[in-house]
């Protein structure tokens, strides 16, 4: 496949919990389309993000236990039975990926999808997750990766938390021990090694670039986020037009 328009297909959007994924999703939602496609290479807008689908998977447990039967997916803490909980979320994302390019024809002449996530190594990391990514994915996508520190995470995860709202996008949070348990450890830096340009997913060489977060320039979602988000996807669309 090689490029003949100015706009990423996929974009695979990581990071740690509260990292400022979902703020720079926002950001470019409120982006004009002519300007996000003119400085950040990214088309008509399509999300698929794995916490809504996480999310319905613990209101269906408790209603269930309240129903007096058994959990299908989480304990009563509300962690997962199993780790082929956090591959079926994959699965998931990529099923839907499949629905969208199926039903719309030359789907990627106008959209970018923008799949998000975050992933520990307690249940894999992001190694485990590439690995059940479909084919259909792998090939289309560029990876952002948003970088901030397990401290980073963990403050902007406490400061965004409204008890109010825990299924929100933008309101959600873990508790202190969750985070602990579940994303303390991350293999990112791993993965990656000395490369600056691509990582390797099942024989297919994905670019990748690094938004360095650690300042935090997501929460106001002002100027000095659009300045750096249009150099990292600049960068980022180098590497994809030569890899794909």
């Amino acid at each position: 496949m090689k490029i003949k328009k100015n706009t990423f297909d996929i974009i695979l959007l990581i990071a740690r919990p509260a990292a400022g994924k979902s703020e720079i999703i926002d950001y470019l939602k409120r982006t004009p389309i002519h300007e996000r496609k003119e400085l950040f290479h990214i088309g008509e807008f399509e999300e698929i993000d794995d916490f809504p689908m996480l999310w319905s998977w613990f209101e269906e447990d408790q209603i269930l236990e309240e129903m007096g039967h058994s959990r299908l997916h989480t304990d009563q803490d509300q962690y997962f039975i199993g780790h082929q909980m956090w591959d079926l979320l994959i699965k998931k994302i990529c099923l839907e990926y499949d629905k969208k390019i199926r039903d719309i024809s030359h789907y990627h002449e106008t959209n970018t999808a923008v799949i998000e996530f975050a992933r520990g190594k307690q249940h894999g990391g992001f190694t485990r997750a590439f690995e059940h990514l479909s084919k259909s994915v792998i090939e289309k996508a560029a990876i952002l990766y948003v970088d901030v520190s397990w401290e980073e995470s963990l403050r902007k995860n406490e400061a965004r938390f409204n008890p109010d709202r825990p299924d929100s996008i933008l309101e959600h949070g873990l508790s202190k021990k969750k985070m602990e348990v579940l994303y303390r450890e991350n293999d990112w830096q791993e993965i990656v090694g000395e490369n600056s340009e691509f990582i390797e997913i099942m024989g297919t060489k994905v670019p990748f670039a690094v938004f360095s977060n650690e300042d935090d320039v997501t929460t106001v979602r002002g100027e000095a986020l659009g300045k750096r988000l249009e150099e990292v996807f600049s960068n980022l669309w180098g590497k994809y037009k030569k890899y794909r």
